[in-house]
């Protein structure tokens, strides 16, 4: 092992992190899972930052990071939405926005070639709407169960919504584009 695999490391170990969290909400500990999820957080923008910081950017890293998120991401959902904490149509439109996405990169591998897992900015908008209901959630039913927060999040529901439709939109197309593009490269070049 050498400085160069420390964000790949963090990544993994955020992705170990998505049981102890998903194990914890089921058994509504959530000021524990509360923690997890904080900790969870705050690799990420470790693990990015050292990346960028000391140009340790790798291949396997474009992989490893948006995986981790979004297992921690589609695992919170999936566990919320079983507790009732989220509505049932919010989580599945946010688990098929990514089966979408993922499906859509095997296929573009398998079919044109190689790509880069680079997320647009839709896609980090998405994913912060997404990271800010899941904590919201959790807080109001650990540390802050407070009027205003059950606003805040019937707000970033349908927030969560917009951007997880518009993302997902915004993948097809873009990755369609290079699709087509690709193709058309191949096949006149």
């Amino acid at each position: 092992m050498n400085r160069s695999d420390i964000p790949n490391i963090i990544s993994v170990l955020r992705i170990i992190l998505v049981v102890p969290t998903v194990m914890l909400l089921l058994g509504e500990r959530y000021n524990h899972a509360l923690i997890l999820f904080a900790v969870a957080g705050a690799s990420d923008g470790l693990d990015g930052y050292i990346a960028k910081r000391y140009h340790y950017v790798s291949r396997l890293g474009t992989i490893l990071d948006p995986l981790a998120d979004k297992l921690l991401l589609v695992c919170t959902y999936l566990a919320l939405g079983w507790l009732g904490l989220l509505p049932a149509w919010l989580v599945i439109a946010v688990i098929a926005r990514d089966a979408l996405i993922v499906s859509g990169g095997v296929a573009y591998h398998y079919l044109i070639g190689q790509y880069d897992m680079v997320p647009t900015l839709v896609s980090k908008i998405n994913t912060f709407t997404q990271i800010v209901l899941a904590l919201a959630v959790v807080l109001s039913v650990s540390l802050l169960p407070v009027p205003w927060l059950q606003w805040f999040i019937g707000w970033m529901i349908y927030m969560t919504l917009g951007t997880t439709l518009v993302s997902g939109v915004d993948y097809v197309w873009t990755w369609g584009v290079r699709a087509y593009r690709a193709k058309s490269r191949r096949h006149y070049g």
